[in-house]
């Protein structure tokens, strides 16, 4: 293997970074030198406008800065809003927006369900997410609090029969409520079969029933008389009704029905970005090669589970019977986006005239050559049926950002050969400048547009940032019921829909960030679907499975319909003022000092619980317990939001850096109990030499400094610090 880097014209291109580029164009007809020209000439052509971009990011909030600060004492709403219309952050769109992308996937355009964002560079991960499309429901409520474990239902090392009982009850309650029976309860049926093109139902009694609703008896496996499986769909969404009298489960149920397996995790977001560290050319490769290894269905991960050994790759599709007897195939993966990095970050693996380029410059040009292997059928499965290459776009500020991204596109298509549109755009509505201009971003990409989003923990991490000098912020928990959050959660919606989304794009709602409490998240996440969102983010394949229930309750087109109608008859719910109203504490608001340190050591325990693990082990998500041992699902998102909130609090004076600097010391002892049982170093009661807690340190106490408030260039930093120690221990 070479180790010099190549010189291709203008750029340096880093050895491992040139020989699997050139393996990974083989099969799909691109010469090397047309991928590295074509970097070059973009790298040439957009790079100053993406520099002059990440200008005017600094220059706006120079001026936000210094207006906040004139008008402490005397701040009104409506010259606020007048102010930022005058420098130019707040713009108005008059032209027609109405999103016409073509060619995209029925997971997108038509079927509602849950989301998984997942790290690319964890090949296990990323395949368990590809296969997250069908899940066990039965699984997913004997292994969660959705099954209480009160009255004997306890879970232990055996199974137990109670808990199996109860939870056979709950599955065929689900069918009860949503494929129901003229004459008879699920929980009555002694067998099923299919007859004339329909599902006969069986009762102990002799009584035979059908379902109300026929047209949802899909298909089957096996013998029609005696089938091994039944799908059933509603909302879009399937219900595989299982059946294995041998099993321990079937061997109990009176219609031998082992499993019942619901459609999950439509679309997953394998990600380059927020829950991914990636610092170097090493790191950057396992990203590029997992994707790949996903375009070509040649990815694998082999791993112990209960003492066995696993080999992971994805699945394949179903093979059924149609209701009417011919052939029919259900997909066995979820339909994949990629989601590349931010306009912000540079990479030093391809440097151009000696200066690192825009590394989302390089994640564009290979994830989509690497999905050129799908466009061409290479691979084993097809991940688009429709020829579309799905990448999701985090961090734009407003439209000239957007519009950077659709020229970028362009560019990518050129130099791949690859049709007008070809690549399809994800915008993460999670920046502030993006919210207030919302509609003129989905003009730009109103032919490319397949998602839009909102997410609590960035988009407050960029309000906080941006309203800093207005004085000291609301505590993290108050947040969610802010005036300004609530408008933000609506015009996104709104605003999509206004827009022609229904039928061409996802509107999205954030992450469920409680991976263990699922009780809780089947009460409350229905709210999701509710709102008019189509997709929403779950932690894991198990949440997917728990939260599609919701799906199979509400249809979203129907519920998105009713949303325009009333936005027709009444108009937007929102406005802008509502959308820049700061949550800044009440002038009369006294904060008690237990209160204060409670939330210091809140933010410091969230903080140096992450770092420890991005830092210190390269785990770029993680579940981080918080104070009271609830594990929470942990990234850059909620890295970025408990470092500007100390950092505002500290600007403010609620906080000294004497009081931090001693929580942070103490939670850091917290944190090193809660890992004791993981490969780990602990931070104390060495913290000078403690690159994890310099790194916490620093994110905190330079994070005003740091550009809208990002953790990115800090944490590569200090982890190129700990692997630089670990490669010469």
């Amino acid at each position: 293997m070479r180790h010099q880097p190549t010189i291709h014209g203008a750029l340096t291109i880093e050895a491992g970074l040139w020989e699997f580029v050139a393996e990974m164009l083989v099969g799909i007809d691109i010469d090397p030198d047309r991928f590295w020209d074509g970097l070059q000439s973009i790298v040439t052509e957009l790079g100053p406008r993406n520099t002059e971009l990440l200008a005017r990011r600094d220059s706006l909030q120079e001026a936000i800065d210094g207006y906040l600060i004139d008008s402490r004492d005397d701040f009104d709403v409506d010259e606020h809003v007048n102010f930022l219309h005058r420098i130019g952050y707040l713009g108005s769109c008059d032209d027609e927006v109405q999103v016409s992308t073509a060619n995209v996937d029925r997971e997108i355009s038509e079927i509602s369900g849950p989301q998984l964002v997942v790290p690319l560079d964890n090949a296990r991960y990323a395949l368990n997410a590809a296969n997250a499309r069908w899940g066990s429901f039965y699984d997913a409520l004997y292994g969660t609090d959705v099954i209480s474990e009160s009255d004997g239902c306890g879970q232990g090392p055996q199974y137990n029969p109670i808990r199996g009982d109860r939870v056979v009850a709950a599955g065929r309650d689900f069918l009860d409520l949503h494929f129901k029976l003229d004459r008879l309860s699920h929980h009555w049926t002694v067998g099923y079969e299919v007859a004339d093109g329909a599902l006969k139902a069986h009762g102990g009694d002799g009584t035979v029933a059908t379902l109300t609703c026929p047209e949802r008896f899909v298909a089957y496996t096996g013998d029609p008389e005696k089938p091994g499986s039944i799908l059933l769909r509603k909302n879009g969404l399937g219900c595989d009704i299982r059946f294995c009298p041998e099993s321990g489960v079937g061997l109990r149920d009176h219609a031998g029905i082992s499993d019942i397996r619901l459609e999950s995790a439509v679309t997953v977001i394998m990600d380059c970005e927020d829950s991914v560290s990636a610092v170097d050319l090493q790191d950057k490769i396992v990203v590029y090669n997992n994707w790949l290894g996903l375009m070509t269905g040649s990815l694998a991960c082999t791993f112990h589970k209960n003492s066995f050994e696993v080999v992971r790759r994805l699945e394949p599709d179903l093979s059924l019977t149609s209701a009417c007897g011919s052939k029919h195939t259900e997909r066995g993966r979820a339909l994949m986006l990629i989601r590349n990095v931010g306009h912000h970050l540079e990479t030093d693996i391809v440097r151009h005239n000696g200066r690192p380029i825009p590394e989302t410059f390089l994640d564009c040009l290979i994830t989509s050559a690497a999905a050129c292997h799908d466009l061409q059928h290479t691979g084993t499965y097809q991940n688009s049926r429709t020829g579309s290459v799905y990448i999701v776009k985090p961090k734009m500020h407003g439209p000239d950002e957007v519009k950077l991204a659709c020229d970028l596109f362009d560019r990518v298509e050129d130099i791949l050969g690859i049709g007008r549109n070809t690549l399809k755009m994800g915008i993460m509505d999670e920046e502030r400048r993006t919210s207030l201009n919302l509609r003129e971003c989905l003009y730009h990409a109103q032919q490319r547009l397949v998602f839009i989003n909102t997410g609590f923990l960035d988009r407050t991490g960029s309000e906080i940032h941006t309203v800093m000098e207005a004085g000291p912020v609301l505590p993290k928990d108050e947040m969610k019921d802010t005036r300004w959050l609530l408008s933000y959660e609506d015009s996104n919606v709104d605003t999509g829909l206004a827009c022609g989304l229904s039928g061409h794009a996802q509107i999205g709602k954030g992450m469920w960030a409680k991976p263990a409490e699922m009780a809780e998240m089947c009460r409350t996440k229905l709210a999701h679907p509710n709102a008019g969102a189509n997709c929403a983010w779950v932690p894991s394949p198990t949440a997917a499975t728990l939260h599609a229930v919701h799906y199979f309750r509400i249809d979203v087109a129907d519920r998105q319909r009713s949303l325009i109608h009333r936005q027709q008859r009444h108009g937007q719910r929102w406005e802008v003022n509502d959308m820049v109203t700061m949550p800044i504490l009440p002038a009369d608001r006294v904060l008690e000092p237990t209160e204060i340190e409670r939330e210091i050591e809140n933010n410091a325990q969230s903080i140096l619980g992450y770092t420890v693990r991005w830092v210190g082990q390269g785990v770029g998500c993680s579940t981080v317990p918080d104070m009271d041992n609830v594990g929470l699902m942990e990234d850059l998102a909620t890295l970025r939001i408990s470092s500007q909130h100390m950092a505002n609090w500290l600007h403010h004076e609620v906080v000294s850096a004497e009081l931090i600097e001693t929580v942070m010391r103490r939670m850091a002892v917290v944190v090193d109990r809660q890992n004791s049982d993981d490969d780990y170093e602990p931070m104390a009661p060495d913290f000078n030499n403690s690159i994890p807690f310099q790194a916490a340190s620093a994110l905190v106490f330079g994070a005003r400094e740091q550009p809208d408030g990002y953790t990115e260039t800090v944490l590569r930093h200090y982890r190129r610090l700990q692997k630089a120690r670990h490669s010469k221990e």
